[in-house]
């Protein structure tokens, strides 16, 4: 690959030189000499800088072309770090419709590396290449699976996807506080709908298994590798309700019927502070009552051996003691397969309180919630004793982040304020910090790892 990028910038270079010098020379002949053009003249300093131009260019493609593909894969990477200044000058809705299209459209770099067999993890009986994923609410609408999951997300979770499409809140809704690594947004679940999302799934799916036939006819290798419906990685579907919707079940139950053959997990998002009444359905009462029939409407439909998607709920961290336990209660009592944990915070901790757009409404993501959804996390993990998977989400920026997010009881992990704010060079980056800090610490595994922080240790005798 790398031969060829280098073969095709030299073409390219030398096609532009041969159109556009003698053009840019034959302006000032005179008719005669345009029947016979001369040979533009060259300067010195022009002779030299051309000179000098291609021995780079056929010098840099001779070593390219040498380089293994790890490593031109992290130059690729690291590259993407000189795109952010760019990014960071745009409105932040319309640097986020910029990074979803690039990623659409493949322009962004793909990882070939394999990641540190110290992160694999199986989890409802999914294979996990790494247990680091991007947030829903970053691809809304299922436009860049792909390509997301080619940059070496453990697993991407779209939407939140809502039956009917819905523009959201009123416009401008997503707000920056780059000193503080946050950022508040209301954007109040603008979505397509479930129809253009199942088409664009049903068209990955398709592809997805076309891919799986030729693979199998052309290797003999018996190996699992990591991956699931939507291909080398993990998808999650995160459903949400219409803002005029009377009834939040028949939303999510429609969700379930049309969306759910094409996920590997579902996500009932209960959570988000910019709907109104929907984290009333937090509550004990409603919340059990939610799950039974979204439950139902699942199990109803028929499924090869794999079984059903593995059914999550994602949760606010603005919840009381009471609240956590009457979670806790109804995931365990409904065996519910996960919760998230947890959505953006309408507080406005420190230092984020005293910056002029903290009076903004919406909700808060970033460096910021990262305490107070670690604590939450742990919090919850003690509840429901280990038995229900986590998956532990609020500003992580770092492989030490997400660390801690996992000894405190997640399974997995999720970025995306980071995320919106570093780039592709991020996700590598995380990776490798994860594995050394479970190297560093004497843990084989993800797994092994996994609550660590709320394991009582045993008294000696």
């Amino acid at each position: 690959m790398a031969a060829r990028a280098s073969r095709k910038l030299l073409r390219d270079f030398l096609f532009r030189r041969a159109c556009t010098t003698p053009i840019a020379g034959a302006r000032h002949c005179s008719s005669a000499a345009e029947t016979a053009p001369k040979i533009p003249h060259f300067s010195k300093k022009g002779r030299l800088l051309t000179g000098t131009t291609l021995g780079l260019v056929i010098g840099g493609g001779a070593y390219v072309s040498t380089v293994d593909e790890a490593t031109f894969c992290g130059w690729l990477f690291s590259a993407t770090k000189l795109v952010n200044p760019f990014f960071a000058l745009l409105d932040p809705e319309v640097a986020h419709r910029l990074g979803v299209s690039a990623a659409a459209r493949g322009w962004v770099p793909r990882e070939k590396r394999p990641d540190p067999s110290n992160l694999g993890l199986d989890v409802w009986g999914r294979k996990f290449s790494n247990p680091v994923g991007l947030a829903a609410g970053f691809d809304k609408n299922a436009e860049a699976v792909d390509g997301l999951l080619g940059l070496g997300f453990g697993f991407v979770e779209i939407g939140s996807v809502t039956p009917v499409p819905q523009e959201g809140n009123p416009k401008p809704r997503i707000f920056r506080l780059r000193e503080e690594g946050a950022i508040i947004n209301r954007c109040g679940f603008n979505s397509e709908g479930i129809v253009a999302v199942a088409k664009r799934l049903g068209a990955q799916h398709g592809k997805r298994k076309l891919d799986e036939t030729t693979s199998t006819s052309s290797s003999s290798g018996e190996e699992v590798k990591p991956g699931g419906k939507a291909g080398p990685g993990i998808l999650g579907v995160n459903l949400g309700k219409n803002k005029t919707s009377e009834d939040a079940s028949s939303d999510y139950v429609q969700g379930v019927h049309t969306l759910s053959q094409y996920a590997d997990y579902l996500v009932i998002n209960v959570s988000s502070p910019n709907t109104p009444g929907l984290r009333m359905l937090q509550g004990r009462k409603q919340l059990k009552d939610l799950v039974k029939r979204v439950q139902a409407a699942r199990d109803e439909m028929q499924w090869g051996e794999e079984g059903p998607p593995p059914l999550l709920v994602k949760i606010a961290p603005d919840l009381s003691k009471e609240d956590l336990e009457d979670i806790a209660a109804v995931a365990l009592a409904l065996r519910l397969d996960g919760l998230v944990i947890s959505n953006t915070t309408v507080s406005r901790p420190d230092p984020v309180s005293t910056n002029p757009v903290a009076s903004e409404a919406g909700g808060l993501s970033g460096k910021p919630l990262f305490n107070i959804s670690t604590s939450l996390l742990k919090d919850m993990y003690n509840l429901t004793r280990g038995k229900v998977p986590l998956i532990g989400c609020g500003g992580i920026s770092s492989g030490e982040d997400a660390y801690k997010k996992i000894r405190a009881g997640a399974s997995l992990v999720q970025l995306y304020t980071a995320f919106a704010y570093g780039g592709p060079a991020l996700i590598p980056q995380i990776k490798a910090e994860l594995s050394e800090c479970l190297e560093r610490d004497g843990f084989k595994s993800v797994s092994e790892a996994v609550g660590a922080d709320c394991r009582v240790a045993t008294p000696k005798v």
